[in-house]
């Protein structure tokens, strides 16, 4: 399976004139990193995002999807040899991970996050605590199964008088 989009991130020239509209419009609750000179925008459930002022008067108001990948810099370089122009190179998030952002060969922005943590796997302990209660109710179905075979050697019985009464015909 391919790479997923992790999160979304605008670049705007006024940053509370954003968070007041978007708030207002989706709901989204929003946490600053002062330290940081950015917001998280927090949505609940989905891809997540935030937003931060533009790094020069050049930049557009836009937004940035960013795609997470196991590694930043093996993925910058594919990038770069097919023809991609970078445009911030690998930047660590302490804490959290690292991006880097790049032009497509058509000139499209796209970003990149390599997570500093894996996903945390599932747990693997659920599946044998179900086990002693499947095996429960099988005992109880071997209670049962001798009521079971009663009821077939009940059948069988009518069918042996019938080859007698046929014997005796011969006879």
């Amino acid at each position: 399976m391919g790479n997923p989009f992790v999160h979304l991130d605008l670049t705007t020239g006024d940053v509370a004139a954003a968070k007041a509209f978007y708030g207002a419009i989706f709901d989204w609750k929003f946490q600053d990193f002062p330290a940081m000179n950015w917001t998280g925008i927090l949505v609940g459930d989905g891809v997540g995002g935030g937003l931060g002022p533009k790094q020069g008067p050049e930049q557009p108001t836009a937004w940035t999807a960013y795609v997470g990948v196991d590694s930043v810099d093996k993925t910058v370089a594919k990038a770069a040899a097919a023809g991609a122009t970078i445009l911030v190179p690998k930047m660590e998030v302490p804490g959290m991970g690292w991006l880097a952002v790049f032009n497509d060969p058509q000139g499209a922005t796209i970003g990149i996050w390599e997570s500093a943590q894996p996903a945390p796997a599932p747990p693997k302990k659920a599946a044998p605590a179900k086990k002693p209660a499947a095996k429960a109710p099988a005992k109880k179905a071997a209670a049962k199964a001798p009521a079971k075979k009663a009821a077939p050697a009940k059948k069988a019985a009518p069918a042996k008088k019938a080859p007698a009464k046929k014997a005796g015909k011969k006879k």
